[in-house]
């Protein structure tokens, strides 16, 4: 039976500020990328996010971004990768803190925003982050995007690596995804993002923004937790699969 991991953005909110349905999408996923406090997020908000995973037996993953929370993290920014990989170090040390402190294994790292789209096509930047993350934690998992710059720095640095695909992301011919400031960027419509993701899952295949049918490889499917539909998203999307005899399961079962 086929195999796929169901995961969301998750702990994006600050402070006073709440962003995304934590306690209910967690009913709905296999594993988690929770933010550590460069993009969004601060320590009250990690200690919860831990909790409702370990409540729920959702895995979990360190979600590092760049340090811009007034961007939320999806501005560009020039860095250079030894620069980067400290950013990227000093974020998953600070999610496993809470997870040690909370009996719970880090499973995964999956860059944010603009440094996950940058590393997508730069080798040297997705090299960098792939090797912070295994002289901290080498059993680690990436999860990067399908056909990335990051899928083959992970292999040559030796770390698992899981491909990702997007249920609410449109892609270019290339297999990057749209930047969100092109119309058509996001897929809104439910039925579409469904009909998307068993076709990427089954198929292997998604029809990019030029209408072009493009091969796309998934281990991971994401749902963006701050999306207005996210909830509705992993709710129908999950049940989709399961009509289709996909298990979900997280990254580990899967990579």
């Amino acid at each position: 039976m086929a195999k796929v991991d169901l995961n969301c953005d998750m702990g994006e909110s600050f402070g006073v500020y709440t962003l995304g349905l934590d306690a209910q999408v967690a009913r709905y996923i296999s594993s988690a990328n929770v933010a550590c406090g460069f993009h969004a997020s601060d320590p009250v908000t990690m200690a919860k996010t831990v909790k409702i995973l370990k409540e729920n037996g959702v895995a979990a993953g360190a979600h590092p971004g760049f340090p811009d929370l007034l961007g939320f993290g999806r501005r560009n920014m020039n860095v250079s990768p030894a620069d980067a990989k400290a950013y990227v170090q000093y974020q998953i040390g600070a999610l496993q803190a809470f997870c040690m402190a909370s009996g719970l294994t880090l499973q995964h790292v999956k860059p944010h925003g603009a440094l996950y789209n940058m590393a997508g096509k730069d080798y040297a930047l997705s090299r960098a982050i792939c090797e912070g993350i295994a002289e901290v934690d080498d059993s680690l998992i990436l999860l990067g995007l399908s056909g990335s710059e990051m899928l083959k720095a992970a292999k040559d640095v030796g770390l698992r690596a899981a491909k990702e695909v997007f249920a609410d992301r449109a892609y270019e011919e290339d297999g990057s995804l749209v930047a969100r400031t092109k119309p058509g960027a996001m897929i809104t419509d439910e039925d579409e993002a469904i009909e998307r993701v068993i076709g990427m899952v089954k198929y292997g295949k998604v029809k990019a923004l030029t209408g072009k049918e493009i091969e796309i490889e998934a281990n991971s499917v994401c749902v963006h937790g701050d999306g207005e539909k996210a909830l509705a998203f992993v709710e129908k999307i999950r049940a989709a699969l399961e009509r289709e005899n996909i298990t979900i399961a997280p990254l580990h079962e899967i990579v």
